[in-house]
């Protein structure tokens, strides 16, 4: 089992500055999976428990000159604290940048440069053990010198555990019929950190006409926000005349009753996590109920620098579980 490659400026950049900051506010210990093809971040994936959270890339845009082989068709994975792979990150562009930064333009190659980021997988006794243990190392040369910085990573996992968790990873990226963009992901944080002190259980609805109706329920008071008319992909219906004149909770109760709507409850801790994905700067997020309500899906969406376009090299999105009703 082998993996050696170089970060780029732009992985280094994103991973640093976006993800990692994102991702460790989801949870602090991750599986790192790395394929021919993409590097992932993912939690809660071999368990029913918290936000399941997919961040996916494209390894060129992380890596250059990227080499991995194993056994099991050149899959590796494996569990990190993520809090210590950004410090070993940290540590390798300060080094960089107290040696003249780390800017690949001045050769056109980050890979040829004196000043480059390698990390790779490897085996080493710490102090005071006999027992080599697996670690996630970086090593930073500079023009004067290099520095290596060891991040401690679990046993990589087994044949049958990786095929289980690409099952599982298989799964969760099955869409919803239905999905609504949320223009302002700010807006939406707000209105969340004033519904959590309000209650600790989320009933959220998502109708096929683009409506989005979240509510909170106590014995002593109910209070949401709807929003209307969103833009919609996937399985979409015309509204029925005159709803406008309803009150959320009467067109919420018609649309699920149509067939057109369905209304999941989660926990306002999970939503509240899931929203930490802000810090990775999206342009757009998607919600979406799977069918038969089985969990809430949370899709972030990027584009291309100065363009309304997708950008398919990254991909971001979490899956709530949802709550019985009554529970609690």
């Amino acid at each position: 089992m082998k993996f050696k490659a170089f970060l780029t400026e732009e992985g280094v950049n994103l991973l640093d500055k976006r993800f990692l900051p994102a991702l460790d506010k989801v949870g602090r210990v991750c599986l790192v999976y790395f394929t021919r093809n993409h590097a992932m971040f993912l939690h809660n994936l071999l368990n029913g428990d918290g936000v399941q959270c997919v961040a996916q890339f494209d390894k060129d845009l992380l890596f250059s000159d990227y080499r991995i082989s194993s056994k099991n068709d050149d899959k590796i994975v494996f569990s990190l604290d993520l809090a210590l792979l950004q410090r070993a990150l940290r540590s390798a562009v300060s080094i960089l940048h107290s040696q003249g930064g780390c800017d690949p333009s001045e050769t056109g190659d980050l890979q040829r440069s004196p000043r480059q980021v390698q990390i790779k997988l490897l085996k080493k006794s710490p102090p005071g053990s006999q027992q080599p243990s697996p670690f996630l190392s970086f090593e930073t040369k500079g023009y004067k010198s290099a520095v290596v910085h060891d991040v401690p990573i679990s046993r990589p996992l087994s044949k049958d555990d990786v095929a289980e968790l690409q099952g599982a990873l298989d799964m969760a990226q099955q869409l919803p019929q239905t999905l609504v963009q949320i223009p302002d992901l700010g807006q939406l944080q707000i209105l969340v950190e004033r519904l959590k002190n309000v209650g600790e259980l989320l009933s959220v609805s998502i109708a096929q006409y683009g409506d989005l109706h979240l509510q909170v329920s106590t014995g002593l008071v109910t209070l949401g926000s709807e929003f209307r008319r969103l833009r919609v992909l996937g399985t979409r219906a015309d509204a029925p005349a005159g709803d406008h004149k309803l009150t959320p909770e009467s067109r919420t109760r018609l649309a699920i009753e149509r067939g057109e709507a369905q209304s999941v409850q989660v926990s306002m801790k999970h939503l509240s996590r899931s929203l930490q994905c802000h810090f990775a700067k999206p342009d757009c997020a998607y919600y979406g109920i799977a069918p038969q309500g089985a969990c809430l899906t949370v899709i972030y969406q990027f584009f291309l620098p100065g363009t309304r376009q997708m950008d398919k090299s990254i991909s971001l999105y979490c899956r709530l579980p949802v709550l019985e009703p009554g529970y609690g």
